[in-house]
């Protein structure tokens, strides 16, 4: 009886067994995916220094080929990925207002809009909106600061666009 038992139980275990496992994670990405395009972002928000659209592109661009399998091409539209954007919101607006009204607390709000066109292994058009954000003590002037709350935001957007390429959420 229990040999009968642990012969229905193997069967059972075995019809369930994985015909093939891997320790190599794939990602969401489709396999044609080999190359990604970016073109320099553009600027439409008026507050926002003139090299940030610049610095986040090459920050996207690293992002992508740090945490991706995909490669740069160099030429726009000749990668199977081809990303486009702009920065559209950059501001600084008071948090934390207090009885005297004044803000104990200002934040940094920067929303960047991106456009991927794939090319394979079906042609289509993602769009992804980003705002991001970080706050700073109102008794620091945003000049002292900027650069590192830049580096932050930067960061959050980097990652939206890598999640963005890995599972298209």
């Amino acid at each position: 009886m229990k040999f009968v038992l642990f012969i229905f139980v193997a069967i059972g275990l075995s019809a369930c067994w994985p015909s093939s496992f891997s320790f190599r994670d794939t990602g969401g990405m489709p396999e044609e995916w080999k190359t990604f395009t970016l073109k320099t972002l553009s600027l439409e928000a008026a507050t926002c220094p003139l090299n940030f659209a610049a610095v986040l592109t090459e920050n996207m661009k690293d992002g992508v080929q740090n945490n991706t399998p995909l490669l740069l091409n160099t030429t726009y539209g000749k990668g199977e990925v081809n990303m486009e954007g702009k920065i559209t919101q950059y501001n600084v607006q008071p948090l934390a207002v207090q009885g005297n009204n004044n803000a104990s607390q200002n934040r940094l709000t920067m929303t960047v809009v991106m456009t991927i066109n794939i090319t394979k292994p079906k042609e289509e058009q993602w769009n992804m909106t980003s705002t991001r954000f970080a706050d700073f003590s109102s008794s620091t002037n945003l000049s002292e600061v900027e650069t590192k709350l830049f580096e932050d935001i930067s960061a959050q957007i980097v990652q939206d666009l890598i999640n963005k390429l890995l599972s298209n959420w």
